[in-house]
């Protein structure tokens, strides 16, 4: 089965779905690969995106879903699993479909990789949380814990003290030696007491964290504790298509213009598969200006095309 559009968007998260929108409504045919696995699905809601502020996360995609339906936009519940391009772009999907396209937007986002702590993985989006910006409020004023994975925690223990003045950074991954004198200035400032030690695990009673056990069986009451995944970006088939790619401390991102335009013509990339920090909000600008940017392109190709 062979399908032909002219934009595919392999990714139906916010990025995605707003680029299918701007896309649909310039009358485009379009098409969105969704795999179902959105990156933030441990939350129960997301935040800090104006008038959609505590809006659960399913339902945002759910409405999406149904705004880009009314403007002919085709949405296919499917994985993308291979990229080629002889011109147009081929998109072999894992049911065994291919479908075409001129222009092809990569918002497959990113996976968060947690670190290998016994009860974090199944805590992640309730009181183990990673961004102050997306969960801070809600448990504003709480005991904070910090884990440390990398020296960059540092800055994740000074960012969660503007939410609560009860911080206690564990070092867990990090010596004490690591830390810089500008560190522990900084921490000391913040009123953020150190703890050294690996963590063991954490201590939950009636669903809710209650502490955090460092490898000696000390036990510290903690009622949040924020932790820093690794970030591993969505990017193969980027990289299948010979994008470049920068390093960052966060691992390796296509390079893009302001629109999303990777390095390889013809091909976009927006939201958390171009960069660690998009928020929602952010995705869908990116998703937003992307659209606009190709229903713009292949417009004036086609013009330049006609005799």
């Amino acid at each position: 089965m062979t399908g032909t559009y002219e934009v595919i968007v392999v990714g139906g998260g916010a990025a995605g779905l707003s680029a299918a929108l701007v896309l649909g409504r310039a009358r485009r045919r379009t098409l969105v690969v969704d795999a179902g696995e959105p990156r933030n699905a441990p939350a129960a809601h997301m935040q800090g995106y104006l008038s959609r502020d505590g809006m659960p996360p399913a339902e945002f995609l759910a409405v999406g879903r149904e705004e880009i339906a009314r403007y002919g936009v085709e949405l296919v519940r499917d994985r993308a699993v291979d990229v080629t391009r002889d011109g147009d772009f081929t998109v072999a999907l894992a049911s065994g479909r291919s479908v075409r396209a001129r222009r092809l937007i990569v918002a497959t986002g990113l996976r968060d990789e947690l670190p290998d702590v016994p009860g974090v993985a199944e805590r992640f989006g309730n009181d183990v949380l990673h961004c102050p910006y997306c969960h801070g409020w809600e448990v504003r004023d709480q005991a904070f814990g910090v884990l440390a994975t990398t020296a960059l925690s540092v800055h994740q223990a000074l960012m969660v003290s503007q939410w609560s003045k009860d911080v206690t950074f564990f070092l867990h991954e990090v010596a004490e030696a690591d830390l810089s004198d500008e560190d522990r200035r900084r921490l000391a400032a913040a009123g953020v007491k150190v703890v050294p030690g690996a963590v063991a695990g954490l201590v939950v009673e009636d669903d809710r964290l209650t502490g955090v056990r460092l490898a000696d069986g000390t036990v510290y009451a903690r009622e949040a504790l924020f932790v820093a995944p690794r970030a591993v970006p969505q990017n193969g088939l980027l990289e299948q298509l010979g994008a470049e790619f920068q390093e960052t401390p966060f691992g390796a991102y296509p390079v893009v213009d302001p629109t999303g335009l990777t390095s390889v013509p013809g091909v976009w990339a927006v939201g958390n598969v171009m960069g660690f920090s998009e928020q929602v909000i952010n995705s869908a600008a990116g998703g937003y200006r992307a659209g606009a940017t190709i229903n713009g392109e292949l417009l004036m190709a086609d013009l330049d095309a006609t005799p």
